[in-house]
């Protein structure tokens, strides 16, 4: 399977008469674009904002990010979502990179939303900060859930998977600036020197704890509660067979930006033909009860070893009950003689003192952590908010409180704000992203 990504690279984003891409700007027309959001009836008013790095611009509450993409063979780039299901993974995308689209709720937020700050101090906290983001400021006819803590976020969500592939079609007909070429043969026909490399897996977690439809990831359009851990081409997750979900905290959350340029993938495809032998992905799950999870971890551990495996790499999405579903997992493969590596966050309190994950195991011995979710974040006063700045502590946002009796709101009358790194959208980088490292004492 051969997929190639040809890249635009966007020097600047600008309203305009027409939507378009030239010389690396790209012009939107924001009543066409506007008039097209609003084709879903859902959705009951909406804006188009743009935020560039180094503004004094606070974003929140962000549902959703993703990058715009489009196919010149005229498929939709989210099987099951922006269109019909049929497999991803090969021919050509077309990506508009250094930019992405956000889905921004105009008024209320909910636990899995999170907040991206723009200027120089706030910027080294998310890699949201260092894009070009068209945000989409939006609200909608959810009554339902308006003022539930937990909230799908649908029509704001899908409007985000749908506008990034309608800004995608401005350099569907263009020759790109650069081709990525992303390849991996059938697993029981290479080359004996491939096979002499050791053989090593990903295996993902994303969330998919939600027994309620509607807040899970999803693979090809379905919700992953549904779903058992499958093997799949790494190329399909890069080519949007999986798009993200609405209910973990934010710091914690893979978007589908995220997913689309998943890093940890990148990199193993780097390293493919030279130290390690790919074999590709196990997505795997993150489930609700203790016989859920021993299940699943049965799963991989029996695939990892049919594969072949000598190493696998797993990475969940979340923390908390989740981490018993990563700790397992680690331990079946080790049990069957997979050697492993795992890469998530951890919750070790403000302090930094306490159990870094719910569940631990002697054999989980190669941990790389991306962070603590309970980290304390002071951020100035910004010249201008993207969306609602009273949601971080109004709504239940995971990260933020309406009073705290030591510390008081977390917005505070001059429009600074505390919070916890929770409320960080995507902020703990757990796709591969993450710039932090560790301190010993």
């Amino acid at each position: 399977m051969k997929l190639e990504i040809g890249n635009f690279n966007v020097k600047d984003v600008v309203f305009g008469n027409k939507t378009n891409f030239k010389d690396g700007i790209l012009t939107i027309s924001k009543d066409e674009a506007i008039r097209f959001i609003k084709k879903d009836e859902h959705i009951t008013a909406v804006d188009l904002e743009i935020a560039k790095p180094g503004d004094n611009t606070k974003i929140v509450p962000i549902k959703e990010a993703v990058e715009p993409r489009i196919r010149p063979d005229g498929r939709t780039i989210f099987p099951g979502v922006t269109g019909g299901v049929e497999m991803a993974g090969s021919g050509r995308v077309h990506a508009l990179k250094g930019c992405s689209v956000l889905g921004v709720g105009m008024n209320y937020g909910s636990f899995g939303d999170g907040l991206v700050d723009m200027s120089k101090e706030g910027g080294k906290y998310t890699l949201f900060s260092e894009l070009i983001n068209i945000c989409i400021v939006a609200d909608t006819d959810e009554e339902q859930e308006r003022f539930e803590q937990q909230k799908r976020n649908t029509a704001i969500r899908m409007a985000t998977h749908k506008f990034a592939e309608y800004l995608g079609n401005t350099v569907k007909e263009m020759e790109p600036e650069e081709i990525e070429n992303y390849e991996l043969g059938p697993i029981v026909k290479r080359s004996e020197n491939l096979n002499k490399l050791p053989s090593v897996v990903l295996v993902m977690q994303p969330q998919s704890q939600m027994e309620i439809m509607g807040y899970n990831a999803r693979v090809y359009g379905w919700d992953m509660n549904k779903y058992i851990p499958t093997f799949m081409h790494p190329n399909e997750i890069l080519d949007g067979s999986n798009i993200s979900g609405s209910f973990m905290p934010s710091s914690s959350k893979w978007s589908t930006y995220d997913l689309q340029n998943f890093p940890t993938i990148r990199e193993l495809y780097k390293e493919h033909g030279k130290s390690i032998n790919f074999l590709g992905v196990i997505m795997s799950n993150l489930n609700v009860s203790l016989e859920q999870k021993k299940r699943s971890s049965i799963f991989v551990a029996q695939m990892a070893k049919s594969l072949g495996a000598d190493g696998a790499i797993v990475t969940e999405e979340g923390y908390g009950n989740p981490d018993a579903d990563y700790i397992l997992c680690l331990r079946a493969l080790e049990d069957v003689g997979v050697k492993t590596v795992g890469i998530s966050n951890e919750a070790t309190g403000r302090d930094g003192a306490s159990q870094p994950l719910v569940s631990l195991d002697e054999k989980a011995d190669a941990l790389v952590s991306t962070g603590n979710v309970s980290q304390l974040i002071e951020l100035p006063p910004a010249d201008k908010v993207i969306g609602n700045l009273k949601s971080l502590s109004r709504d239940g946002l995971s990260g933020g409180w309406s009073y705290d009796e030591n510390i008081g709101p977390s917005v505070r009358e001059d429009g600074s704000i505390i919070m916890e790194n929770n409320a960080m959208f995507c902020g703990d980088r757990i796709a591969g992203w993450s710039i932090k490292t560790m301190k010993e004492f």
